[in-house]
């Protein structure tokens, strides 16, 4: 029998000092997990056994999809890595290492290389195929800001899995496949979720789509109208609007704006020195040119401006979507210094992409290389600008898209706003927070063809083999319940992740109430329940003990104390909060009845 003076637990009252967000504080309060680095945790036994019933439904469900399970080693060789380019790509992301010989090697941050080589190594015919292999294994990603406890780390487990399909045909029933496996798993975890349309990032591929359970400390923004669209706020396309004819459009010309370095500066001079009659100018009405820099995933540094209406501010989250894998920032003073022609505050189109390459201008420090130079979808022919004119207190109105200035292409780049038009036509968008816990990929032949995998076909031919990528974050998912299940006393476990299902406290003094507790403790697991028992005596008070029971957080604490002179014992119902009283006789096979009632 599990009994609390033997389990392995030091529960604490105070928050800690870094915790931010609820999961994380409980589970160290709890004795769940403790720290050991900066995103990087032990795990304690009360939270392995969490953590082995999320992966058990994890497993389910992915057998029951026909994917067999195997275990890669975490680390890893350099070269299948190098030949998909992800060695370069995941930049500062990867952990690198280097045995005694000085051999580079990896902490793996996923698996696809591994997977794919193995395949590769064991299989050769269409008949083989279709193949949907899975693990749970330790990754390793170097987050530059660990934060929020488990929610992201810079070790945590995943389960990833993979199919691999002749065509194209194998690999969407086989998306479909592992689709419908995760709508069960986050089903039967008791996990609200919403599926939206996603960005492939730095795994490459072609559809892709998040699970995200909406909650308020997700890092990720999502949007969903009202007629079913839902998309990651990094894959929301911006409806792009007709061109406009251009034919009666006044000429561009350029006018005094002194000191209007920003854009409510510059539409308050607007208004005042250079008013029109139809309406008052805005932001709407102005080109904002943000200046930004990249870096590759092997350091190279350049920079890029961006075009997008002035009321809209650019959104760097969508942007590295777009320009992946480069991570992007906005430029330093040490780049304008480098860039003389870029004005700050003042800069146009005129400096930039074809316009400045046509020109001929002068780059400073790139020699005669013209930045380049992406608009947002919005700035479609003939729309008319107020904007930078390239010299200090100047702004070019009337500047019309497609007439006076154009582009090196265009780039999602303005931020998403509560009440756009989705793409689809079905609505005004609202915008959500929320954590990813899946992520699926249509991957197709991008590692297939960077590492050999091929097949013979019916025909006898040599095929590429199409392949798809599904990944879980079984700890994420873990903390994620845990967040969602805890008041102010702590963790609030549902019945089927509970470390236990039953705690039972043996309170006060009197050697009956002890023998007691231990009687029902023993019928309980006898009955197939999971058990905790509380037998500290001595010092630990009745407060102290029901204080750890409310913070470790089983489904139900059955309490023997006091009314055990009048035949009864106390159940405490964590879910709802509620008590009641008991008859001692009735209650093994009320709990018996209740646990199973919640298991269901």
């Amino acid at each position: 029998m599990l009994r609390m003076s033997t389990l392995f637990l030091r529960t604490l009252r105070e928050d800690p000092a870094d915790a931010e967000v609820a999961s994380h504080r409980l589970l160290i309060r709890a004795g769940y997990i403790r720290r050991a680095a900066p995103g990087i945790y032990s795990w304690m036994p009360l939270g392995l056994r969490v953590l082995a019933k999320v992966e058990a439904v994890v497993r389910e469900e992915m057998e029951r999809a026909g994917s067999q399970e195997v275990h890669f080693p975490a680390l890893l060789p350099k070269e299948p890595y190098e030949a998909t380019g992800r060695w370069d790509e995941y930049g500062p992301n990867l952990f690198r290492l280097q045995d005694r010989k000085g051999t580079d090697m990896l902490l793996a941050p996923t698996h696809e290389e591994m997977f794919t080589l193995l395949v590769k190594d064991l299989y050769s015919s269409y008949k083989d195929l279709p193949l949907s292999l899975f693990q749970i294994q330790t990754k390793y990603r170097d987050e530059a800001r660990p934060r929020a406890g488990l929610l992201r780390g810079r070790e945590f487990i995943m389960k990833d899995a993979y199919s691999f399909d002749v065509d194209d045909a194998g690999l969407e029933a086989s998306y479909q496949a592992q689709r419908e496996a995760y709508i069960r798993i986050f089903e039967r975890l008791g996990i609200d979720y919403v599926i939206v349309t996603a960005t492939s990032g730095a795994m490459g591929g072609s559809k892709s789509e998040e699970f995200l359970a909406p909650t308020v400390i997700g890092e990720d923004t999502f949007v969903r109208s009202p007629g079913g669209y839902a998309a990651n706020v990094e894959a929301v396309t911006t409806p792009v609007p007709d061109p406009i004819d251009w034919t009666d459009a006044p000429d561009a010309h350029v006018e005094d704006t002194p000191d209007t370095p920003t854009i409510d500066t510059l539409v308050a001079v607007a208004n005042e020195r250079h008013p029109r009659p139809e309406r008052p100018w805005t932001a709407a009405d102005t080109l904002k040119n943000v200046v930004l820099a990249l870096t590759s995933p092997t350091g190279e540094r350049s920079l890029l401006v961006v075009g997008v209406p002035g009321d809209r501010d650019a959104d760097l989250t969508r942007l590295e979507a777009a320009l992946a894998p480069h991570t992007v920032e906005p430029a330093t003073e040490a780049d304008f210094a480098r860039h003389p022609q870029l004005v700050k505050g003042y800069i146009g189109p005129g400096a930039l992409g074809p316009q400045a390459r046509d020109e001929g201008v002068a780059r400073g420090d790139e020699g005669d290389t013209a930045i380049p130079y992406l608009l947002d979808p919005r700035i479609v022919p003939g729309t008319r600008w107020i904007t930078g004119a390239d010299a200090p207190g100047k702004h070019v109105f009337d500047l019309t898209a497609g007439r006076d200035f154009s582009a090196d292409g265009t780039v999602e780049a303005a931020e998403v706003r509560e009440g756009d038009p989705a793409p689809d036509g079905s609505g005004p968008l609202e915008l959500a927070r929320g954590v990813e816990i899946g992520h699926i990929f249509q991957l197709g032949r991008k590692y297939a063809e960077a590492l050999g995998l091929q097949v013979l076909d019916v025909n006898g031919k040599q095929q590429t083999v199409t392949m798809g990528s599904y990944g879980v974050g079984v700890t994420r998912v873990m903390a994620l319940l845990a967040e969602l299940n805890n008041d102010e006393l702590g963790l609030k476990w549902p019945a089927h992740v509970a470390p236990f299902h039953v705690h039972v406290v043996a309170t006060g003094k009197d050697q009956d109430v002890f023998d007691t507790a231990e009687r029902l403790a023993g019928e309980l697991e006898a009955e197939g329940l999971e058990v905790l028992y509380d037998d500290r005596a001595g010092k630990v008070s009745p407060g102290v003990k029901f204080k750890d029971a409310e913070l470790v957080g089983a489904p139900f604490i059955l309490v023997v104390g006091r009314g055990l002179a009048d035949g009864e014992v106390e159940l405490k119902v964590r879910a709802e909060g509620s008590s009641e009283a008991l008859a001692l006789a009735e209650a093994v096979p009320t709990v018996v009845e209740r646990v199973r009632a919640a298991l269901a």
